[in-house]
């Protein structure tokens, strides 16, 4: 099945597997919402799922696959592959992320390995994942600071509740952004609850 919001790409995509033997395409989706709809019509055995989509997006599209249909295995197709990008399709249980510069063959590839139950990476995104180094936990302190953002605190109520002083707060933020590898304050509460840490 293929979920993308521009028509175009989907009918680029759709070509691409047309006279392969061995993958057919038996849907396609504009949005995450469609995507739950019709993976439940045609049980594809494979999605490939863009990120950035209007109403639900790839990543909740992909929290709520893997809760109704584990069985269905799923790769990201995008063009993005910014480390908040990644972090949170990886949480979500992907199967594989791949850009949409790869080749056709590269795309036949990865969805024959999903398939079968391997996982597949762009080469850019697995020599970034190689070279960062090993993630760091927050620290105690900083899932304080996290939880009072999950609950819609300030930073200034953040550091009257915590009796420390508002650049403290961000400071911490700052460290949990890197360790969680994200850009904002929703993605990090996004993150370290599929994580179990909040």
């Amino acid at each position: 099945m293929i979920v993308d919001d521009h028509p175009v790409v989907r009918d680029g995509l759709r070509g691409m597997f047309d006279h392969v033997a061995d993958i057919e395409v038996v849907a396609e989706a504009s949005d995450g919402l469609e995507a739950l709809v019709m993976a439940r019509r045609a049980r594809p055995h494979v999605v490939l799922m863009d990120l950035r989509m209007p109403g639900l997006d790839g990543v909740g599209a992909i929290q709520r696959l893997r809760v109704d249909h584990p069985e269905i295995k799923v790769i990201v197709l995008t063009t993005y592959d910014t480390d908040a990008d990644v972090t949170r399709a990886m949480a979500a249980g992907v199967a594989g992320y791949l850009l949409k510069d790869a080749p056709r063959e590269e795309l036949h590839r990865a969805v024959r390995t999903a398939a079968a139950g391997g996982a597949v990476l762009a080469p850019s995104i697995a020599s970034a994942l190689i070279g960062r180094p090993a993630a760091q936990e927050p620290s105690r302190r900083e899932l304080e600071v996290l939880r009072l953002v999950a609950r819609g605190s300030a930073n200034k109520e953040i550091a009257r509740a915590l009796l420390i002083s508002e650049t403290t707060v961000k400071t911490h933020l700052k460290h949990v952004f890197a360790k969680l590898g994200v850009d904002s304050r929703a993605a990090a509460v996004v993150v370290a609850m599929e994580r179990g840490l909040i």
